[in-house]
């Protein structure tokens, strides 16, 4: 069973059974932004520092930005983001994933929040 990771800019990574590493906005981004609109996602195949805009989300009241959490490759894009943005706000733990990268160093998710951890943290908001 994968084990979800979470970062302090709302974002899930989750480790898949081939190593890559999936992620996605976390329910409450989801929330916090409201009806998604339009979803702009990165070339698969590129190499993406960690910290460097990869994902712009637009939604009715806002626009929010998406930073890679990990130094690696994107070797996955969800393409049904293009055609059905609302899926971030109904799955965003599921089919409303983002990407998929291969992470340069994949120890680096060690580093980031467990679920009992980001349920504190935002609870404290």
């Amino acid at each position: 069973m994968s084990t979800l990771k979470f970062t302090q800019d709302h974002e899930w990574l989750r480790r898949e059974d081939d190593g890559s590493i999936t992620v996605g906005i976390t329910d409450y981004a989801q929330e916090q932004l409201g009806d998604i609109v339009y979803v702009e996602l990165p070339e698969a195949d590129a190499a993406v520092a960690a910290g460097t805009q990869v994902v712009v989300i637009e939604s009715v009241k806002a626009v929010g930005e998406i930073n890679m959490p990990l130094a690696g490759r994107i070797v996955a894009v969800n393409d049904r983001l293009a055609d059905a943005p609302e899926l971030v706000n109904g799955a965003p733990l599921g089919d409303g994933w983002l990407l998929r990268i291969e992470a340069d160093d994949a120890t680096g998710l060690d580093a980031f929040m467990d679920e009992a951890a980001y349920q504190d943290y935002v609870a404290s908001l």
